[in-house]
């Protein structure tokens, strides 16, 4: 049916990286159906890769009997004899060789359908195991095409996947560009492998600096954590395992090269980045930056701080819709309370009532939170909305209705500030 099969079979698997066993079951099974569509259902055949003829070997079994009643099934003892086993005996199952030849056109054409599915199957799943440990990593590509606001990225062998919510808002992209993602994830579906690309996720510019700053791949440098807000500004804490090695000054680079790099591949997105310290205190204003704080006040049990910065120096530390103080206290882990000195200076009896001026949060609810450290507007801007949620009686969507509102009051506030 095929010519040159074994050569055929040594391309196949070379191009399509498919081992060469795959491909020859594919092509015993495939002469299977086409030879049941031939001879029938019930018929008793088997199909061989013969390696050193280089074609598939289909063989009809039968029974040798006294009297013949099926011939499908059955052959006579003395036919046996003379054109098959001199030695034949009944009850004896005897194969004979067909000829793929006379197994018509719609049978190969079956036969070939068999063969290209069963070659997809294994590329698929030899996609899936080339990726599936490779989750974590940066993986470049082109764009390919555009389905239902997912960008659909062409990885060479495969395709991957950005899906809208791991697109940062303000990128676009032109169908053949090329474009830097992180490896997500990786699932396996009835389609294959499903390869996750983001360009939001917080280990993304952590990958890309991993690449920019050989110290940090050397492991001379860790990256301690990463808070995001993708498109926006980003931070990374960092320390060096050598105190003589500078761990903000080897990922800045000489006049700022490596950080710039990361900054253009994102695409003007602000990096800072922060010297981590076991001292909560120093590592909470650091975070701060670039705000200038002068005294910080710690909770302990409820992980929280009231940073005091100077009065001209209260909207850089909060920043935008209160951006900086939310990236600060996702980096460090820890509540924070930002106040100028002035505010610091005012008698307050009763601090939660601040609280109350976002709607929706009495006097009961500001006590419940003030008792988790949440002690002001804006550090009820720069929680999550999970955070708030694990408080009884606060839901996710209630939660971030009350940040919102919180961020609107923030920016108001500041706005005010900067008037007077």
């Amino acid at each position: 049916m095929l010519q040159d099969l074994k050569r055929l079979i040594e391309q196949m698997g070379k191009d399509r990286g498919i081992d060469k066993q795959i491909i020859t079951e594919a092509l015993e099974a495939a002469m299977l159906t086409a030879a049941r569509k031939k001879l029938g259902q019930d018929v008793d055949i088997e199909a061989h890769y013969n390696d050193e003829a280089g074609e598939i070997e289909v063989f009809q079994f039968k029974t040798v009997v006294d009297k013949v009643l099926d011939p499908e099934t059955q052959i006579a003892h003395e036919e046996a004899r003379r054109t098959l086993d001199e030695g034949a005996e009944p009850g004896d199952s005897l194969g004979m060789k067909i000829e793929t030849s006379s197994f018509g056109r719609i049978a190969v054409q079956m036969a070939k359908q068999i063969i290209i599915q069963r070659v997809k199957d294994a590329e698929r799943d030899n996609i899936y195991d080339e990726y599936k440990d490779r989750k974590g990593e940066l993986i470049n590509g082109f764009v390919q095409r555009f389905e239902g606001g997912n960008i659909i990225v062409n990885l060479g062998r495969a395709e991957g996947v950005v899906p809208p919510m791991e697109q940062i808002h303000r990128e676009t992209y032109k169908r053949g560009e090329r474009i830097r993602t992180y490896l997500f994830e990786v699932k396996k579906n009835t389609k294959g492998a499903q390869i996750i690309l983001s360009r939001t996720h917080p280990a993304f510019l952590k990958a890309l600096f991993e690449v920019e700053v050989p110290e940090i791949s050397e492991g001379l440098i860790e990256i301690v954590s990463v808070a995001r807000e993708p498109g926006k500004r980003g931070k990374i804490a960092v320390r060096a395992k050598d105190k003589d090695i500078d761990p903000v000054g080897a990922c800045v680079g000489m006049r700022g090269t490596r950080v710039q790099s990361v900054v253009q591949e994102l695409r003007g997105e602000k990096i800072d980045i922060i010297p981590y310290t076991e001292d909560a205190a120093k590592f909470v204003s650091s975070a701060l930056s670039p705000a200038k704080v002068n005294r910080v006040f710690i909770d302990e049990e409820n992980r929280a701080m009231t940073v005091i910065v100077p009065d001209d120096q209260l909207s850089l530390a909060i920043g935008k819709n209160g951006q900086n103080v939310r990236l600060a206290v996702k980096l460090t882990g820890w509540k924070i309370d930002v106040k100028s000195e002035a505010m610091a200076a005012e008698k307050d009896e009763d601090a939660y009532a601040s609280l109350t001026r976002v709607p929706g949060i009495g006097p009961a609810m500001a006590e419940k939170l003030f008792a988790q450290g949440i002690k002001s507007v804006a550090m009820l801007a720069a929680m999550e909305p999970e955070t708030l949620s694990a408080i009884p009686g606060v839901g996710e969507k209630t939660g971030t209705e009350w940040i919102a509102e919180a961020i609107r009051l923030l920016d108001e506030e500041t706005s005010d500030r900067q008037q007077g």
